[in-house]
């Protein structure tokens, strides 16, 4: 038991299994799937969890049925084939005191993906359709329910032959069971529709199913969302007393509760709750559900810090608290906070770029601030140096620090300089924004890395020539970044433009109609037009793409959307700058050509992408050491690619 968590750190016994722990990893996609059968990088990815500290982590939906079409890099649990890489993943997990549970699963409307990229048929109780993906369903019919509740079933006993130790069903997020909970989704008039228990009835026979073929010593537990955050979800009411009846039906071992859905933009936001969500809100309903079971309740929802979730337990909110990007970000944090090293644990930031939103690009998940996550088996452990070398970082952005911590870490001489006062880089302005406090995380956990590898650090010191001439270093990684981008817009000499980071600053002073010319559609344009609409200014901004935040992920996107909505934004899509004068703003539609004019503007705010800033790296070009280039210097990018490329470098220095 820890002296500084003990709540956190006592066990749990949910049926025959004792959790040494109360941190689980909560089933979630990491595309690190092949041929629909978890695979050995899978492996890897949940044994470092395990390693780490967590005492259960929950595999990510397997396909319980052949209607069940969902991705093609989800597992399918249809067939014995799943069968070897759990038992793969399950020897890997127990050998570090860890538990491993699997989520059986069917979307139902919630279908967009098929083999050969034509529509496939999708199933739900009734034909209601999907906004999110624009799906209408085929109402299920009786003989297909019965089948689908075999399926699960079947599917429960080769995760048990898979070595796992219990399995959770997925009722969570609008999938098909939520479905038939939902009365703005199940319109049936038969024994599965109508009434509250008509309408948990197959979930019911899915439970009953599973128990009857896996017997009474397999744990079976319940996913389901309290507030699905969707306009046609159904109330918080419905949904506790479901898990009430389900509950006084017997057959569960606990529910693990979660918010979210995913047939709307809004409600799909909750399924991974970007840094804007509030911290740890779902714990409110998972103390309303423990009020009304007898058996253990599991909580999610941002929770990422062992401090919170201390709080969570110890308040009795909730018995388990699901952690997952807190351990994408730090698969050790769960050992850290054991141990006290609180200082040390690597905190998540709720950005979604590298997790979330690799799975949504069909990549294997990782972390922008730990890319070891998800390439477990090449860079999972840091191997021995050839040889110790001097080595000099130019650059104190995230991809100079990551790669001086790493090349630190496997024994070399490290000194990281930095021109200005502060390390961080545009790390700096992105913290700036409104509800981006967050991301300057990343600053805190990469110099607490430095300083554990024993980095030297060199603040107000700019690199050149002179400099690495005088150190005489083995190699140089230069990690300069980038500065703003210049454009020749016509008629500026006319205009008030002032660029981004000028603004972000408070250096530039910003009229009250404002434009924002936003080339690269990603969060500087957005975080620029909050925060200008909430100084008081009418904005405009006006997106070289079909939509704002077109290059960052969805749920961060979507929510931001919203928010500019009810600020009174107006969003000009498909519009590229063109020119300015004293009192308007010329732009042309990037597909018909044809002018966009706004007029009565003070200010044009323009973020038109950014430049390598070279200049040591020109001056190093024919030196003798070993010269690398990572991040924005090398190609103007995010803290993602700087990132990786800082740990590429220096794990093979």
């Amino acid at each position: 038991m820890s002296d500084m968590f003990p709540d956190l750190f006592s066990p749990l016994t949910i049926n025959n299994v004792t959790l040494k722990n109360r941190i689980f990893s909560t089933g979630h996609m990491t595309t690190l799937v092949s041929g629909y059968k978890p695979n050995e990088e899978l492996a890897a990815y949940h044994e470092s969890r395990a390693r780490g500290g967590a005492g259960l982590v929950i595999i990510e939906v397997a396909l319980a049925h052949e209607s069940a079409v969902y991705t093609s890099h989800t597992i399918a649990a249809y067939n014995d084939d799943c069968i070897p890489g759990y038992q793969r993943i399950a020897r890997g997990v127990h050998q570090h005191g860890c538990k491993a549970f699997g989520q059986l699963f069917h979307p139902g409307r919630e279908n967009f993906e098929s083999l050969d990229g034509s529509a496939p048929v999708a199933y739900a109780p009734s034909a209601v359709p999907n906004e999110r993906f624009h799906v209408m369903p085929r109402p299920m019919s009786r003989c297909l329910i019965h089948d689908v509740v075999d399926g699960f079933g079947d599917a429960a006993v080769r995760l048990r032959e898979g070595g796992l130790d219990g399995v959770e069903i997925v009722a969570s997020h609008g999938y098909l069971p939520a479905q038939f909970l939902n009365p703005n989704v199940n319109l049936r008039e038969d024994e599965y529709g109508g009434s509250l228990e008509n309408r948990v009835r197959f979930l019911r026979e899915i439970t009953d199913n599973i128990r009857s073929k896996v017997g009474d010593d397999f744990v079976v537990g319940l996913r389901i969302s309290g507030d699905e955050q969707s306009h046609d979800g159904p109330d918080i009411e419905t949904v506790v007393d479901a898990i009430a009846m389900l509950n006084q039906g017997g057959g569960l071992d606990y529910f693990n509760v979660i918010a979210g859905s995913s047939s709307s933009l809004g409600g799909s936001v909750h399924i991974v709750p970007p840094m804007f969500i509030e911290t740890g809100y779902v714990a409110p309903f998972s103390a309303t559900v423990k009020q009304r079971v007898d058996v253990p309740v599991f909580v999610a929802g941002r929770i990422n810090q062992p401090q919170q979730a201390e709080e969570i337990v110890a308040t009795g909110q909730a018995d388990m608290i699901g952690m997952t990007r807190a351990q994408i970000c730090d698969p050790a944090m769960a050992g850290k906070a054991e141990t006290g090293r609180v200082d040390d644990i690597r905190a998540c930031i709720g950005c979604n770029q590298a997790c979330i939103g690799h799975m949504h690009m069909g990549v294997g998940i990782s972390c922008i601030q730990h890319p070891e996550t998800g390439r477990e088996l090449v860079y999972g452990a840091r191997k021995p140096n050839n040889g110790k070398k001097n080595v000099l970082v130019a650059g104190g952005g995230p991809g100079g620090m990551k790669a001086a911590a790493v090349a630190a870490e496997r024994g070399h001489n490290v000194t990281l300089y930095e021109a200005s006062g502060q390390l961080g880089g545009q790390t700096l302005l992105a913290q700036a924004l409104p509800g981006r406090a967050e991301f300057g995380g990343i600053v805190t956990n990469l110099t607490r890395e430095m300083e554990l590898a024993g980095v030297t650090v060199v603040k107000n010191n700019a690199v050149d020539r002179a400099l690495v001439e005088s150190k005489s270093p083995d190699t140089v990684i230069v990690a300069t970044g980038a500065t703003p981008a210049l454009v020749d817009i016509e008629g500026a000499e006319e205009a008030h433009v002032v660029e981004a980071w000028s603004v972000v600053k408070g250096e530039a002073n910003v009229g009250g109609n404002v434009v924002i010319a936003d080339w690269r559609c990603d969060w500087i344009g957005m975080g620029l037009a909050e925060h200008l609409a909430r100084n008081g200014c009418n904005v405009t901004l006006a997106v070289d793409g079909y939509m704002p935040g077109q290059t960052i992920q969805m749920y961060v996107r979507d929510h931001w959307a919203a928010t500019l909505h009810k600020l009174g934004v107006k969003v000009i899509p498909y519009a590229r700058i063109f020119g300015a004068d004293a009192d308007s703003v010329y732009l042309q539609h990037v597909t018909s050509g044809e002018a966009i004019i706004v007029d009565e503007v003070d200010t044009l705010v323009t973020a038109l992408g950014h430049h390598s800033v070279t200049t040591l790296a020109d001056e190093l070009e024919d030196w003798d050491g070993e010269l690398h280039l990572i991040g924005d210097c090398l190609a103007p990018r995010t803290a993602e690619e700087a990132v990786l490329e800082g740990l590429k470098v220096s794990a093979d220095l």
